[in-house]
C-alpha cells in the first residue's frame, strides 16, 4: 500500500505541478503565457519578466512531468522546491504563515512533500 500512496502523491502534485507550468508556458489552463506572466513578474522586481517566467515555467513543467513518473525524483523534486523557495521568498512570505492571508503555508506543505517523497524514493510504481 505505501507504493500505491507514493504514486498517488506523485502524481497529484507532480501533474499539478506540470499544469502550472503549461499555464506559465503557453497560457493553458487559465494562465497567462509567458508574456503575461513575464509582465507580473516583472511588477514584483523578477526580471527579465519573460525569462524569469520561462524557468519557473520550464521548472514547473520538467519538475512536475519527473516527479509524476518517479524518474529522476530527486531532480524533479529540486525543481519544485526551488520554484516554491522563490514564490515564498518574493511573493507569500512576508504575508506571514497562513494561506488565508495569501502566506506560504501551501508553499511549505508543497516543500515538505516534494523533500519527503525525494527521501522516501518514488516508490515501485514509476515509468521506467
Amino acid at each position: 500500500m505505501v507504493d500505491v500512496g507514493l504514486l498517488i502523491i506523485r502524481l497529484v502534485v507532480g501533474l499539478t505541478f506540470a499544469a502550472h507550468g503549461t499555464q506559465k508556458l503557453f497560457g493553458w489552463f487559465g494562465g497567462h503565457g509567458l508574456k503575461g506572466t513575464g509582465g507580473w513578474f516583472e511588477s514584483i522586481g523578477m526580471k527579465p519578466g519573460v525569462a524569469m517566467a520561462l524557468m519557473a515555467g520550464l521548472s514547473e513543467l520538467i519538475g512536475g512531468l519527473l516527479f509524476a513518473a518517479g524518474v529522476g525524483t530527486w531532480v524533479g523534486a529540486v525543481l519544485i522546491i526551488g520554484t516554491m523557495l522563490v514564490a515564498i521568498v518574493k511573493v507569500h512570505g512576508p504575508n506571514g504563515y497562513w494561506a488565508t492571508q495569501n502566506g506560504y503555508e501551501y508553499n511549505l506543505t508543497l516543500i515538505a512533500v516534494a523533500l519527503g517523497v525525494a527521501l522516501i524514493g518514488p516508490g515501485a510504481y514509476t515509468l521506467f
